[in-house]
């Protein structure tokens, strides 16, 4: 890929997504000129246009504009996401273009940092914005690829010229992680998922244990606790972390005082003391106990980390305030899998015991749903209330005999109803709402502000 420097132009085949949008934010600001092809607007893909990169959303091969249509000097990136019968894609093969997947791309920038990997079936997003977040306010600085939008930072990429360091994800989706060959790497969670992609967990499994066996020997691994990795595979510093339990590094005194958690991160030659985290939920504890615990192992000054943390703000649709009163509050959250809704719900509970709780899950791909099934059952009965939408399909066709019904009739909670989106604001109209949480990885957060609008008027 050294010849990247001769190249001008790059088109992107499914622009508008989370990790396919920070690379085109990145060949801007780096001098190309950036243009592709979604198949929906969005907030982020009306940004980009903001940003100056053309997005189109018809698949017309007759709309690639012309500084494009030369193989000499531009590169395509696409997402998995594309359909093999993608109309503009098969225009580019036909004409010989150097196509390559955003996981290859990323990779490619990724070698020529000392880099920093977050992997894990959930919470990579959030420990990895964390960590960047906070070596980003330090005298290395660094560079970061998001899997989410930093409210610190309005955008998923962040930029340091002077920096030798990059943090990313490392997504397990299509194996993409195997890209990477990071410094160092978190992993935060090996639960089943993406079966569709993997066939069974075990092979899931050896897949990450690739991932971790790619870690320079000369740098380091930080793993939560109790995951089933191959010991053969870990680098020689190796390092464990949970929120309390007998792993490396752990929080403790743990306490929450005016709805901000404060912890200690005790581990190997580490004492930080009154960490404070207004991020929500215990689950977001261990995040910072991952994040905090790899700063401390890159020598991070330890007062850089406690200011870092302390004005962490989080993430667009991760435990994500629309509103927030005495009488009615309401939370959207990207939560697609059984663990991370549980994880979800069970922090708003604790941080609203005593209101009732009313859930609107969106199922995320007929095979993760037909593979997690009775995950999900198990999850949303945590709810005192339940509306649940048909499954978003993302880049699947259906399966016969899958639908929202298969999650539906499992659930235990009593307060329940299946309906479809275009019904959902009907529904929710005409209901008491106290505490509302949207859940989901699907186009649900197209209705957080209808949703706003609608309960704001209820409060007057």
């Amino acid at each position: 890929m050294s010849a990247l420097q001769n190249i001008r132009h790059i088109y992107f085949l499914g622009i508008g997504g989370i990790g396919m949008s920070a690379l085109a934010r990145y060949f801007s600001t780096t001098g190309k000129t950036v243009a592709g092809y979604d198949r929906t607007s969005t907030r982020l893909t009306r940004q980009l246009a903001d940003e100056g990169i053309a997005v189109h959303f018809e698949d017309d091969p007759g709309l690639i504009a012309a500084e494009f249509q030369s193989p000499d000097d531009t590169w395509v990136i696409l997402t998995p996401a594309i359909p093999a019968d993608h109309a503009e894609l098969a225009w580019f093969r036909n004409n010989r273009f150097k196509i390559f997947k955003r996981s290859e791309i990323l990779g490619f920038l990724a070698r020529g940092y000392k880099t920093v990997a977050v992997a894990g079936t959930h919470g990579k997003t959030t420990v990895s914005t964390m960590i960047a977040h906070i070596l980003a306010h330090g005298e290395s600085g660094c560079n970061a690829f998001l899997g989410g939008i930093s409210k610190n930072y309005g955008s998923n990429l962040i930029l340091n010229p002077k920096s030798d360091w990059m943090v990313t994800e490392a997504d397990e989706f299509d194996r993409s992680f195997l890209q990477l060959h990071p410094y160092a790497a978190v992993v935060t969670a090996m639960d089943p998922d993406h079966l569709d992609i993997y066939g069974n967990a075990e092979n899931m499994q050896q897949a990450f244990n690739q991932f971790i066996g790619q870690v320079d020997r000369e740098g380091f691994l930080l793993l939560k606790g109790n995951l089933p990795v191959d010991p053969a595979v870990l680098p020689s510093r190796t390092y464990t972390y949970s929120l309390n339990g007998n792993t490396d590094f752990r929080a403790g005194n743990i306490r929450m005082e005016h709805k901000r958690y404060y912890f200690d991160l005790t581990g190997p030659n580490t004492l930080i003391k009154n960490l404070s985290l207004e991020h929500p939920g215990l689950v977001n504890v261990e995040n910072a106990v991952a994040a905090t615990a790899m700063a401390s192992l890159l020598k991070t000054d330890y007062q850089q980390i406690r200011q870092s943390i302390d004005t962490f703000s989080g993430i667009l649709r991760r435990f994500d305030y629309h509103i927030k009163t005495g009488n009615i509050i309401y939370i959207d959250d990207y939560a697609h899998h059984p663990m991370e809704i549980e994880a979800t719900l069970k922090s708003v509970r604790e941080l609203y015991p005593d209101k009732k709780i009313t859930g609107v899950f969106q199922p995320h791909l007929y095979s993760r749903t037909k593979d997690l099934a009775k995950g999900f059952a198990q999850s949303l009965g945590l709810l005192d209330s339940l509306i649940l939408l048909d499954i978003y399909p993302a880049r699947e066709l259906p399966i016969e005999g899958v639908t929202s019904e298969i999650v539906f009739r499992d659930v235990q909670t009593a307060d329940k109803i299946m309906c479809r989106k275009e019904e959902l604001m009907e529904v929710l109209r005409n209901r008491d709402i106290e505490v509302l949480i949207t859940l989901g990885a699907g186009d649900i957060d197209k209705y957080t502000e209808p949703i706003t609008q609608l309960l704001q008027k209820r409060i007057g």
